[in-house]
């Protein structure tokens, strides 16, 4: 299993970064074992003072395929959920400044969290999808499918280009704007379309 990421994906959110908007979209890997075993917290790593969540959609899929065409992608996943991918934001920038790649910032372990798996049947259109992801039970970053530039099809036809996508891999379709520093303590909610998602501690 591997775990596909997709950065930039929101216009707002390459902005607030002080990031161009791509006109492709932009792909990074994280490893297996960045997942967060379910049930555990979060624990902020000793090498970073400046971790930030990232709430996004994430995909998993259910069928082998390569250099698949966009408009036969959705057969590919029957399945959504949230998830949050975990950014050491100081070392990433420190990474950039260098010209280096982000992986230490993007792919140490617990870097991905992933809640609970919603049955795409479930929404009417996955180009109209509101979620939320709350922080102390405050709204901390609110996103909508619709602001994608890059929609779910068209992001999984251009990464089997690249990488033949097997059964359970992950895509983590990208964040909003309103990205935020975690701390100790802190707990985070996810909501997809006023549902539960899934929830976690910081420690």
């Amino acid at each position: 299993m591997k775990i596909i990421c997709i950065g930039r994906n929101y216009a707002d959110h390459a902005k607030e970064l002080g990031n161009q908007v791509p006109a492709e979209p932009v792909i990074f890997m994280k490893p297996d074992s960045a997942i967060l075993p379910k049930g555990n917290a979060f624990f902020i790593p000793e090498f970073s003072n400046d971790v930030h969540f990232e709430c996004e959609v994430v995909v998993r899929i259910d069928r082998l395929g390569k250099n698949i065409e966009e408009r036969f992608a959705s057969r590919y996943y029957s399945q959504i959920a949230l998830g949050i991918d975990f950014t050491a934001r100081d070392l990433q920038q420190e990474l950039k400044a260098k010209s280096l790649p982000w992986e230490k910032a993007k792919s140490f372990d617990g870097a991905a969290f992933v809640g609970k798996f919603f049955d795409k049947s479930d929404f009417s259109n996955l180009e109209a999808i509101s979620f939320q992801l709350k922080k102390n039970g405050e709204i901390a970053q609110s996103g909508h499918t619709g602001d994608m530039l890059f929609s779910i099809d068209r992001i999984i036809a251009e990464v089997s280009k690249y990488f033949t996508i097997k059964i359970g891999d992950l895509i983590y379709t990208g964040t909003p704007a309103g990205v935020g520093a975690v701390a100790i303590g802190d707990e985070l909610e996810l909501i997809l379309e006023g549902r539960p998602a899934g929830a976690l501690r910081v420690k």
